[in-house]
């Protein structure tokens, strides 16, 4: 008699206690690189979103979707802060000029950036 694993091409391992054991293989996943934004939106989805998050973790998708999430996010952050820059003036020259009023304007502008951030693709 032939099991259904059998017949979908599936094979068995003799095991030392006597048992036959199914020879599972799991797919290449790709490797993890994400970082801040890639486990805040973990989370989220973990916390607030299970269906979705344990669809992307059983068919393997899961870090290829953190991975992306957090290259866009950090992409994005970049293109805000340097656009939120030029719209303020903060330049380089201010940073010669008063350090603690351009650490200030940095530290805001860094700010909104995360918030937009985290609004806009982690907490959707």
């Amino acid at each position: 008699m032939i099991s259904i694993f059998e017949e979908m091409g599936g094979t068995y391992t003799l095991g030392a206690d006597g048992l036959y054991y199914p020879n599972l293989v799991l797919p290449e996943m790709e490797e993890s690189h994400y970082g801040k934004y890639g486990m805040l939106r973990k989370q989220y989805l973990k916390n607030h979103h299970k269906a979705i998050y344990f669809t992307l973790l059983t068919s393997c998708m899961l870090i290829t979707h953190l991975n992306e999430i957090d290259d866009e996010a950090n992409e994005m952050f970049e293109l805000l802060v340097m656009q939120m820059k030029q719209r303020q003036g903060i330049t380089e020259a201010l940073k010669a000029q008063d350090q603690m009023a351009w650490v200030k304007a940095m530290n805001n502008i860094r700010n909104a950036a995360d918030e937009i951030i985290l609004n806009e693709l982690i907490y959707t």
